[in-house]
């Protein structure tokens, strides 16, 4: 807080109170809005949380109890079926006759539509005084049918059959793994965890004949009591002795709290179970002793809530650096004229006050306002000396973008003219003439860019006086000076004479640059003088290469002067390439000279001549790279930028004498000699590959017998001939100084087989290697 007030304390104490007030009226407000919200807030979701799992339960129990009442009753119907008790009459037989052989299958017809049930995987009569069991599919002993159809491990058969004792009326088993037989024959079979339901018949015996059971896979109960709310976690039927009918998930369940929950809950509120979850329970309406437990995620159910309070905190935060800010905002307003001339002192803490004046730190605001106001006088006056002194910058910039066509409607000129203090009349006769100055190449090299500023500002101080305040100049480009001369409109034909005046005052400097004039249309607004440069820029187009001032104007017909071409035709093209194939470098430079002679005497334009020059040089180019790999981009450009920056006829054949012998030097300084003392370099360093004279030809642009010819000439001997006495050379030193064998000397001197080598050998040295090496 230090850092972002540092104001004397009458400041602080106004921040402060107008905080304390904010404090007071809006942000306790807020803070006890946002609590009280959250708390009813977080009851309401509670609340209604607690009635939408209410009924999420009891709709779900229902649907659970709808599907147990539905398989109590198809099993309550198989069992007291007509077939069922005469059945029970001849179970215990061994033959049985061809009607009790249709009720069994009738029976099993009455197994199947209670698997039809959507929770039952399977079922089936096992009889308790008799070695028979019926299901949907077969009729067999129980050691065959517990073996092949319904397999269990040892531990969990037992486990079952152990429940077919004592009256049963809809008992659940505990989950057990089963293999069960889907068909009649036995191929498919599948493994799962399955619950049963077992029921007895007779119903009220202690000692039943037949148990019917119905036995499902664990996930489809598991599925039958899940529910689809995201608050709800977990899902389970248990019982009032303490048993775990199903549950939705394998965890291991708090039964003594689930038993107090129930005890001393009511239904459908939420009790808590742990520290993440709470629980709530239904009563089941199929078994009064059975009850649906739902376990609530308090995170994903408050998640609203804290959501709440994360945002009340950040309104509350909001308020707060709105306060903040505002209270800082009221305290500067009222301080803001004392805080300004406070800042102004300390950027001026180095100025040194005129008459003894002294500046203090300390004491009251209001003495120091008046000492600083004798300090503000004084240095107004140097501030107006400057804004006079950068006036004329400012105007001359204004009146090159009106050249340039940046402002073309009166009105906004006349607005911009008066903010800068520029005195013009929107309708007056004007016309612009444009200079256009471009140093020599020579000069470049000497003159400094001070130097070249002094100059220009020389020549405008010249042209100002030679045509007085008639006249307005601006620098619109580096090369460029617009002067817009102000005249009657009766007197626009002189506008030639003030070309001649501005004439005069160039022509001394023409040691140092190349000068034109383009005189331009007159025009009746200010708004229209980008219009009259742009005329006197096209003017330029007319001048020459000749090294004196030229005035270019329409008055300059281009028809009075000689046309030339200012491209080379296909022949002139196809000349200098045949000049170039015969190393005629030297007629290459004299034909360019002629050019330039003839355009000389012909007083050819410059845009024509630099265009007919740029054709020869890139005729130049072609002809050199032909051949080559290493385009020089960068050279080339260069030397197109260093012909177009030429002025004058003098300038050009330098550079073009200049461009000849930096192009045929590096590309043809070589001479034959020299060339062919490469190719013997090349041959002495790889006599051992294969060397073809057509690729030797290729290479110099020659055919075969003229290379075969020309090697002779400069090299003396037949290139098939040094290639063999240079292989032959080689190969006597690797004779007489090591011991390798014929074969392999043979084959380093770049001999494909030893036959080839010897027979070369004995043809030039008259004996054998072998023979050679013996004697040496």
């Amino acid at each position: 807080m230090s850092l972002l007030f540092k104001l004397k304390s009458f400041n602080n104490k106004l921040f402060w109170k107008f905080f304390t007030k904010y404090f007071m009226l809006i942000l306790i407000p807020a803070i006890l809005a946002s609590a009280v919200t959250n708390l009813f807030v977080v009851s309401l979701i509670q609340k209604e949380a607690e009635q939408s799992s209410y009924i999420v339960m009891k709709n779900n129990a229902r649907q659970a109890d709808a599907s147990f009442h539905s398989l109590q009753v198809d099993m309550i119907n198989l069992l007291s079926s007509s077939n069922m008790k005469s059945i029970l009459k001849y179970a215990g037989k061994s033959q049985l006759n061809m009607e009790q052989t249709e009720m069994i299958y009738a029976m099993m017809t009455q197994v199947t539509s209670v698997i039809t049930e959507p929770l039952v995987s399977g079922a089936f009569l096992y009889f308790a005084n008799a070695d028979l069991v019926i299901d949907n599919n077969i009729y067999t002993n129980k050691s065959f049918y517990f073996k092949n159809y319904y397999s269990l491990d040892e531990l969990e058969s037992s486990k079952l059959i152990a429940q077919f004792k004592g009256k049963q009326m809809m008992r659940f088993t505990g989950p057990y793994p089963a293999n069960l037989r889907n068909n009649v024959l036995g191929d498919n079979q599948t493994r799962g965890s399955n619950v049963s339901v077992i029921m007895s018949y007779p119903f009220n015996s202690d000692n039943p004949e037949v148990y019917f059971e119905v036995h499902f896979q664990k996930e489809k109960l598991e599925r039958l009591i899940q529910t689809q709310e995201k608050w709800i976690s977990r899902t389970a039927i248990i019982h009032t002795d303490g048993s775990v009918i199903s549950q939705s998930d394998t965890a291991e369940l708090n039964l003594n709290t689930l038993n107090e929950v129930i005890l001393t809950k009511s239904e459908g509120a939420f009790s808590a179970y742990n520290d993440q979850q709470a629980v709530s329970f239904v009563r089941s309406e199929y078994d009064s002793s059975w009850y649906y437990i739902s376990w609530v995620d308090l995170k994903t159910l408050l998640k609203p809530a804290e959501t709440l309070r994360i945002l009340s905190i950040g309104f509350v935060l909001f308020f707060l650096l709105v306060g903040a800010f505002v209270s800082y905002y009221l305290s500067r307003r009222l301080y803001t004229p004392i805080l300004e001339i406070r800042n102004r002192l300390q950027a001026h803490q180095s100025f040194i006050p005129p008459d003894g004046v002294e500046i203090v730190q300390d004491g009251n605001d209001f003495d120091m306002i008046k000492r600083f106001s004798k300090l503000l006088i004084s240095e107004h006056k140097e501030m107006s000396q400057w804004v006079k002194g950068a006036l004329p910058i400012v105007q001359e910039d204004f009146i090159t973008q009106i050249l340039l066509g940046e402002y073309r409607d009166n009105l906004s000129i006349d607005y911009y003219s008066k903010e800068i203090a520029f005195p013009c009349e929107i309708k007056a006769a004007r016309t612009v003439l444009v200079i256009e100055y471009h140093y020599y190449a020579h000069v470049l090299e000497q003159l400094s860019e001070t130097s070249k500023s002094f100059l220009l500002v020389e020549l405008k101080e010249k042209i100002g006086k030679q045509i007085s305040d008639q006249m307005w100049l601006s620098q619109t480009r580096a090369d460029v000076l617009a002067c817009v001369w102000h005249h009657d409109l009766d007197n626009s034909s002189d506008a030639a004479e003030i070309a001649r005046q501005i004439k005069q005052v160039l022509e001394p400097y023409m040691t140092y640059f190349k000068s034109t004039i383009g005189i331009g249309r007159t025009v009746q607004e200010i708004s229209e003088l980008h219009s009259s440069y742009q005329y006197g820029l096209a003017m330029l187009k007319q001048k020459s290469l000749n090294a004196e001032v030229e005035i270019c104007s329409e008055d300059d017909a281009w028809e009075d002067r000689a046309q030339m071409d200012s491209f080379l035709s296909s022949e002139e093209v196809n000349r200098i390439a045949n000049m170039y194939k015969a190393q005629e470098y030297e007629r290459l430079l004299q034909s360019v000279l002629y050019l330039l002679e003839l355009g000389q005497r012909k007083q050819a334009g410059a845009m024509q001549m630099k265009s007919l020059c740029a054709d020869v040089l890139n005729t130049w180019i072609r002809s050199v790279e032909i051949g080559r790999n290493d385009f020089n981009i960068s050279l080339y450009s260069g030397l197109f930028e260093s012909l177009n920056r030429c002025q004058t006829w003098d300038e050009l054949k330098q550079h073009f004498e200049h461009i000849h012998s930096l192009l045929f030097k590096a590309s043809f300084s070589m001479n034959r000699s020299d060339q062919f003392a490469e190719v013997v370099q090349y041959i002495n360093e790889h006599y051992q590959e294969e060397l073809s004279i057509e690729w030797f030809a290729g290479t110099m642009n020659m055919s075969v017998s003229h290379f075969s010819r020309t090697f002779k000439e400069a090299v003396g001997e037949k290139y098939m001939e040094y290639i063999t006495k240079y292989r032959l050379s080689m190969a006597k030193k690797l004779l007489n100084e090591t011991d390798m064998k014929i074969e392999e000397i043979a084959e380093r001197v770049g001999y494909l087989g030893s036959n080839a080598f010897i027979r070369m050998f004995r043809k030039y040295e008259g004996i054998t290697p072998g023979k050679y090496r013996n004697v040496k």
